[in-house]
């Protein structure tokens, strides 16, 4: 599969990493594609990864992951272009209020700015370094997803179980909150525990 990523800081890096390794080819949409940490990240990745402008890795991208910080996600979505009908995975968390006129929840607002986009939530509530490996011991990490197009979420559950994770479908679009919250959970629970922590949902 062809995975355009916005960004490539630790998350874009990490799940550009963990989906080469699994045999998809990357794209990373950045600022500055020539930049000597996007050079490092390519060469650590290989043939499989390259980089370029947000409409280039957009035009490139079957599946394109928004991995940037909340600050820069209006702009990189302006410099993207034309989301329409493309699987969006937003791995983005908002950790201030929503500003006035916003909507409730990053993932919402990221599907108010890319309209026609499928926006699937996903890979935001477990640590950036873990993207890349994210067992434990015998354990697979819960991953949660939550989006309103079932096909979308078919095909971000598939990526994140070829990384690893135990996926769990946590509804529509209307529960990225939710998943944002255990964001904020994660990171105090990291102050305390140490950041080799991931949530598991228990089934029987």
């Amino acid at each position: 599969m062809r995975i355009g990523i916005l960004g490539a800081g630790n998350v874009g890096g990490n799940l550009g990493k963990a989906w080469a390794t699994q045999g998809h080819d990357v794209f990373f949409g950045v600022r500055d594609p020539r930049g000597e940490k996007v050079r490092a990240l390519l060469a650590t990745i290989g043939s499989q990864a390259r980089a370029g402008n947000p409409a280039e890795a957009v035009a490139f991208g079957e599946v394109i992951v928004l991995a940037v910080s909340w600050a820069g996600v209006a702009e990189v979505l302006r410099q993207a272009g034309d989301l329409t009908g493309k699987i969006v995975v937003d791995a983005t968390n908002r950790l201030a209020p929503p500003t006035p006129g916003s909507a409730p929840s990053a993932g919402e607002e990221v599907a108010r700015l890319a309209p026609g986009a499928r926006v699937v939530k996903a890979f935001n509530s477990i640590g950036a370094e873990l993207l890349a490996g994210p067992q434990f011991g015998d354990q697979r990490p819960s991953m949660f997803i939550c989006g309103d197009d079932a096909a979308a979420k078919t095909t971000v559950a598939q990526l994140a179980d070829q990384i690893g994770f135990d996926v769990v479908d946590a509804g529509s679009l209307a529960n990225a909150g939710l998943l944002e919250s255990l964001a904020v959970l994660w990171i105090r629970l990291s102050r305390s525990e140490g950041r080799d922590i991931a949530f598991k949902l228990l089934r029987r």
